[in-house]
């Protein structure tokens, strides 16, 4: 299981984000406090980002290092400053490589996605099952391994095919279809994921069969006034919600949060 962590708000430093908080996304690389399986994250992690002021597609910095080992990154993260950021720390499953092309975010466009949890067994149950709906488009844009970007293929896949539709509404139609998938198969997938793009947050906390990983919310809080945090364990001490089990948790322009039932 990875960690996630989203911020939607008045622009920050991601010095100010990543390390500053007592139990960090860095601290959670190595001393995770509800992580259901596996014991750190240090096979890798990515940082999304998106600019303060001009509306371009979104950065992304990673590495396959643990972000304990990245000596460029508290640099950078000195250096940039965004009202909208997204990062994982990565706890590979056993057998997937430990390669930039399973790094998140994974990102097409303005949009980016962070993914924590697991499809199981997903080589032998879902892997052939997602690809044969996929559009062609986003068949060929996959370049890893991971269950994680083959959910996001499939998200993009419901997006392209339900243009008027709302985010939110799409990635409820993707979760209900890996559900009925999974079911058919005998499998669980737990499917806590953040998608963006740039202008708003959008949240699943979800499993099919099982209790699905932790998620938290934070709004307006002290140490981050005039935004909303998202992130699978609570930073700090402070007024943290649970997000529900399966849910949707989206997050506008004006930090406004709903939370829907799945």
């Amino acid at each position: 299981m990875c960690r996630l962590l989203a911020y939607l708000g008045s622009p920050i430093s991601l010095e100010h984000l990543l390390y500053k908080p007592e139990h960090s996304l860095i601290v959670q690389s190595y001393q995770p406090r509800e992580m259901t399986s596996g014991v750190v994250n240090a096979d890798g992690f990515g940082v999304g980002w998106y600019h303060p002021q001009k509306d371009t597609d979104p950065f992304t910095y990673k590495n396959t290092l643990p972000i304990w080992n990245d000596i460029n990154l508290p640099s950078l993260s000195r250096y940039v400053e965004s009202k909208c950021v997204l990062a994982y720390v990565r706890s590979a499953t056993p057998g997937q490589a430990l390669d930039f092309a399973n790094c998140q975010p994974f990102n097409y466009q303005k949009l980016l996605f962070i993914h924590n949890g697991r499809i199981e067994n997903f080589r032998k149950s879902l892997h052939r099952k997602i690809r044969s709906v996929l559009t062609p488009d986003f068949y060929e844009h996959i370049n890893g391994s991971t269950d994680s970007e083959h959910i996001f293929a499939l998200l993009l896949s419901q997006i392209e095919n339900n243009k008027h539709r709302p985010l939110e509404s799409v990635l409820r139609n993707t979760l209900l279809l890996l559900r009925d998938m999974a079911k058919r198969h005998q499998v669980d997938a737990s499917v806590n994921v953040i998608l963006s793009d740039g202008n708003c947050l959008i949240a699943s906390r979800f499993a099919s069969s099982s209790k699905p990983p932790s998620l938290y919310w934070l709004k307006d809080d002290l140490m981050f006034p005039n935004s909303v945090i998202i992130a699978s364990e609570p930073l700090f001490a402070g007024n943290w919600t649970a997000c529900p089990e399966n849910s949707i948790i989206s997050v506008g322009e004006d930090c406004d949060i709903k939370v829907a039932s799945i």
